[in-house]
């Protein structure tokens, strides 16, 4: 049986005119122009530079983070950008990338992240203040395959980094990180006070005039953290061990105090989950004035694998906080959108933190910040530039759909279009969004 083809006979030819790729990246690079984030990186690292020739290193630390948006694993791929002039300019040699880098110490890394919150500031004039703040602290692992500077066996038996990041929860912007050894233990308090620090820099509020909130596991079950919120005037959402007198709590709740947990949305009651203050059955004296502990039991979804922890036929998950909101419904649903972070960590991952590329520890200290710059500008980019479903995408979504769309260069006059083509089924949302980049300026 002879199978008719569904795909048109092509004829390959080399003689392609201003034809581009990778235009919706074009898009981030005129994002952070519109926010001041250039310039700002721009002259952050100025004193690093002893020459005025050559590439502007604010403009190379940008294109990298554009780079990691797009998709981009190693410095290397920055030849994705290098190469269509027509469409990014004249992106740095690897060469010029490497020494960019190499610049950057500690006191660089405070004035970028200064750039960064400043940029961030006119993003949220321009429309991209949530109004609520919580932001989510978690760790991970990231793998090395050789013996890099700082790379330590985890305790997960594998070797490499264990970062600690921080996420605003309601837009997605990633905060703050902290770069550090793989043996790095997970509730180090002076870490997370450090990354908590670094990410109220990049907020521009005040947390003793707006609530802000520090929600975390329990590896920030620390004094020394619960107490730095507390100076800082956050309140925190902790999780907390099921030791034994908590275990014991638990067991000795009335049956007509637990009530049903509600959805993550907070429309609906949870048919398999019931939750229960249990303030008045521990003992919390070690904690701040004003820490409650709240509880919830849950049947183990089929399949799972039992732990002594598992009492009665039941999971529990416990918390501390200090939030005074009487509805603990609403204050366990709030804690149990952390799980948002490690979404947030994917993502990270997916867009430069799997791949540290250099053998020296400030170098990958550097690239971790960048980063973080290239989640903002994604997420900027779906906070102010997209609707519908893009809105929400994933970064593989957002490659896919718009930032590795092709178009076409066109010269008329002294104006220069990019035609993208008229099939691809978001055009539309392409051009709108480069539309409203260009308008941001406006609105900021």
């Amino acid at each position: 049986m002879q199978r008719n083809s569904t795909r048109p006979r092509l004829t390959v030819t080399g003689d392609g005119k201003n034809v581009a790729a990778h235009v919706g990246s074009r898009m981030l690079c005129d994002l952070a122009d519109e926010f001041g984030l250039t310039d700002e990186l721009s002259a952050a690292m100025a004193p690093t530079k002893q020459r005025r020739r050559g590439h502007d290193r604010g403009q190379v630390l940008v294109d990298l983070a554009v780079m990691f948006a797009d998709g981009g694993e190693a410095i290397s791929d920055l030849a994705v950008l290098r190469d269509q002039p027509n469409l990014f300019g004249e992106v740095a040699s690897l060469a010029t990338a490497w020494r960019t880098l190499e610049a950057i110490d500690d006191d660089v890394l405070v004035r970028i992240a200064s750039a960064r919150a400043a940029a961030r500031e006119q993003a949220w004039a321009a429309g991209a203040d949530p109004g609520f703040y919580v932001i989510d602290f978690d760790g991970t692992l990231v793998n090395s395959h050789s013996e890099k500077e700082g790379a330590a066996p985890n305790y997960k038996r594998g070797f490499g980094f264990h970062p600690l990041l921080a996420y605003l929860d309601a837009t997605g912007e990633a905060l703050a990180a902290k770069l550090r050894p793989g043996n790095a233990g997970s509730n180090t308090a002076i870490d997370h006070v450090e990354v908590l620090d670094a990410a109220l820099v990049q907020l521009p509020i005040d947390p003793h005039e707006q609530q802000v909130i520090a929600r975390t596991d329990s590896a920030a079950l620390t004094h020394g953290f619960i107490d730095a919120c507390r100076d800082r005037g956050v309140w925190f959402a902790v999780g907390h061990d099921l030791t034994a007198p908590i275990r014991t709590a638990c067991l000795s709740v009335p049956k007509r105090r637990w009530q049903p947990a509600i959805t993550a949305d907070g429309t609906d009651e949870r048919d398999d989950a019931q939750i229960a203050e249990i303030t008045d059955l521990v003992d919390l004296s070690r904690w701040p004035d004003g820490t409650r502990m709240i509880v919830r039991r849950e049947q183990p979804h089929p399949g799972a694998q039992l732990t002594f922890t598992d009492i009665d036929g039941h999971r529990f998950q416990v918390f501390i906080t200090d939030l005074t909101d009487p509805d603990i419904g609403y204050l366990e649903a709030l804690h149990r959108g952390r799980g948002r972070a490690e979404k947030r960590i994917c993502d990270a991952k997916d867009t430069g933190l799997a791949n540290l590329p250099s053998a020296n520890f400030a170098i990958n200290a550097a690239w971790t910040q960048l980063v973080l710059i290239a989640q903002d500008l994604l997420a900027w980019t779906k906070l102010l530039c997209l609707d519908g479903d893009l809105a929400h995408a994933e970064p593989k979504r957002l490659r896919y759909t718009l930032l590795h769309a092709a178009g076409i260069i066109a010269r008329s006059g002294r104006r220069t279009r990019l035609r993208v083509a008229v099939g691809w089924p978001w055009t539309d949302q392409l051009v709108n969004a480069f539309t409203r980049v260009h308008t941001l300026a406006l609105r900021a």
